[in-house]
């Protein structure tokens, strides 16, 4: 099944304080078009410049994931990109008239009660996906941090936070299977605060628009009465004392693992400066903006690696086929020894994937180089042609009823030699719109990760007599 990329349904304002500057903020999430993933407009500035949420763009990561162009800035964005990738948003431009994101209650509740009153909007284009292939890593010993993705099916999460200096947060797990659960589990749960670092930060003029009811204070030292009363009344607050879980018993906590369902909840906004949605599972020790934000850099480098050669088509021996060889034979006029595509594992829309596996049984091989068996470029072509073929018949009520004719090869390139025990991947791509009978497809044929021959074809439908 193919998906297609999202935006909102109508815009929507969110009204609150900047954490850092406390100053009321208006915060606009808008409809976008496809392509063109998130992006925040400093609507107050001159020239109301657009920052592209990436990781490239990203200045600073002390308490919050920067964005930063230039002179304009966007703080705090990481609760309001972590709801819109939950909620699989993929084109939204966010105005706001501020340098930060409203705060709001520490969470992302709020963000995902605006993107639900918004609602959903399908569009035509294609989602598409970072697929987590391999393993991938990012550490730092001398913090204990490390954040791993492996291969998945789906997005999901694990997160693992401790902190020596407390003993009320020496350890903690948080885990997500998927987005289904994040509204639930993840996205009312609130940011927190040691206490040892309320003080200084209100020292160095930061935290303005904090409050004692916008994050959970977790208290890590011993701490008098006189002292607690003194931070309240910074905050222009009642007297509150300490809760026997370690936390200012202003507010109950929604989960008894918040803080470690909070960083969840901040490993996936972050993660969304990759510039795409991930398919892959991620293991966070320890994690931070900081490393949030490194690791989405690694996972862009990936990206634009993957972006100069054509993505090698994922194949999964165990999983079944899409059509078996008896499904082909009933779309396919060849019989062996012409018939040279063993199995089709993609079909879609725009393209199809055939599977051919190179033995030294082929026929070819005993007069062709048969001492250094080579597998001819043309019947490469020939297997590429028909892996087409089956795309084009699917698109018909009666693919039995027609037969699909070769008009035209161009730039067919042979790039590496293909022997016995090689299984090549076709990849037809469509290239114009299928009409009138005709197919303009793009070719390329893989084994492992290297191209092995490519080329484009012109094909033509005709009906049997």
């Amino acid at each position: 099944m193919v998906e297609k990329q999202t935006t909102l349904k109508k815009s929507v304002t969110l009204q609150g304080t900047g954490l850092h500057t406390g100053a009321k903020v208006n915060f606009t999430l808008n409809p976008a078009p496809e392509n063109h993933g998130y992006k925040f407009k400093r609507i107050d500035l001159e020239g109301q410049p657009i920052i592209d949420a990436l990781a490239d763009n990203v200045s600073y990561t002390q308490r919050g994931t920067v964005l930063g162009k230039d002179e304009a800035k966007v703080s705090t964005i990481e609760h309001c990109l972590s709801a819109l990738t939950a909620f699989k948003v993929d084109n939204c431009l966010i105005e706001v008239d501020g340098p930060e994101a409203p705060i709001m209650d520490g969470s992302a509740k709020y963000f995902v009660e605006a993107i639900k009153e918004a609602g959903i909007e399908e569009q035509k284009e294609e989602r598409k996906y970072f697929v987590v292939k391999e393993k991938m890593v990012y550490e730092n010993e001398e913090l204990g941090i490390k954040i791993v993705a492996l291969p998945d099916d789906e997005f999901s999460a694990d997160v693992k936070i401790s902190f020596d200096q407390s003993l009320s947060l020496s350890n903690q797990y948080a885990t997500l299977d998927g987005f289904d659960e994040y509204e639930k589990e993840i996205s009312a749960c609130r940011t927190f605060v040691f206490l040892h670092e309320l003080e200084p930060l209100l020292k160095n003029n930061l935290i303005k628009g904090g409050d004692l009811d916008n994050a959970i204070i977790i208290i890590d030292r011993e701490i008098t009465q006189e002292e607690l009363d003194k931070l309240a009344d910074l905050f222009d607050k009642p007297r509150v004392e300490v809760q026997p879980t370690g936390i200012l018993n202003n507010l109950e906590l929604v989960y008894s693992n918040e803080p470690a369902r909070h960083k969840l909840l901040d490993v996936i906004g972050d993660l969304a400066l990759c510039g795409l949605p991930i398919k892959g599972r991620i293991i966070a020790t320890r994690p931070g903006h900081m490393a949030n934000v490194e690791f989405a850099k690694l996972i862009r480098k990936e990206i634009k690696k993957r972006a100069l050669k054509p993505e090698t088509p994922f194949y999964d021996p165990n999983k079944p086929p899409i059509y078996d060889i008896n499904d082909i034979k009933k779309m396919l006029p060849h019989r062996s020894p012409f018939l040279l595509v063993d199995k089709i594992i993609e079909l879609n829309d725009k393209s199809v994937v055939g599977v051919k596996n190179v033995t030294m049984n082929e026929p070819f091989f005993t007069g062709h180089f048969p001492d250094e068996p080579v597998m001819p470029g043309v019947l490469q072509i020939e297997a590429m042609a028909q892996a087409g073929g089956i795309y084009i018949l699917n698109q018909l009520d009666d693919p039995s009823a027609y037969s699909t004719y070769i008009l035209k090869i161009d730039n067919v390139k042979l790039r590496k030699k293909v022997v016995p025990g090689d299984t090549i991947l076709f990849r037809l791509e469509l290239a114009s719109e299928f009409r009138r009978g005709m197919a303009n497809m793009k070719g390329t044929a893989f084994v492992g990760d290297s191209i092995v021959a490519e080329g484009e074809l012109v094909a033509q439908v005709i009906k049997n007599k």
